[in-house]
């Protein structure tokens, strides 16, 4: 069952896609399968590819922080903005940060999640 926010930490071979509430948070992570060949762009398709999965399982999140190194945070804007239009007004932020742990990454999203919503006049959603 999605939940309301997500965040992503990514780069260019794998992505970490933690959905949360108040309560609980749902983990999983996408990795990127290479499949070498001499074709011209294998690569790109790859990563087109990889960036897709990584969308899919962002669906039916209301709001998505991404996070991650600076070039991957680019490329897959990129690929938002050109592939998966849909997706990009719920991607609230990019946000370049290292290799947080999940604890770490989550405790960043919601208290940014809490402050956007707060600055908007948006409801925080809260357990029951």
């Amino acid at each position: 069952m999605p939940m309301f926010h997500a965040v992503v930490w990514l780069d260019h071979h794998s992505a970490q896609v933690l959905q949360f509430d108040a309560d609980q948070v749902q983990s999983q992570t996408v990795k990127s399968h290479s499949h070498p060949t001499r074709q011209h762009g294998s690569e790109v398709r790859d990563q087109h590819e990889f960036y897709a999965q990584v969308c899919a399982a962002l669906a039916g999140i209301t709001e998505v922080l991404v996070t991650g190194g600076n070039t991957g945070l680019a490329d897959f804007k990129h690929y938002v903005d050109k592939h998966a239009p849909a997706l990009a007004p719920r991607v609230v932020a990019y946000e370049p940060v290292d290799h947080p742990s999940e604890k770490q990454l989550v405790a960043l999203a919601r208290g940014y999640f809490l402050k956007s919503d707060r600055m908007a006049g948006l409801p925080t959603p809260t357990s029951t």
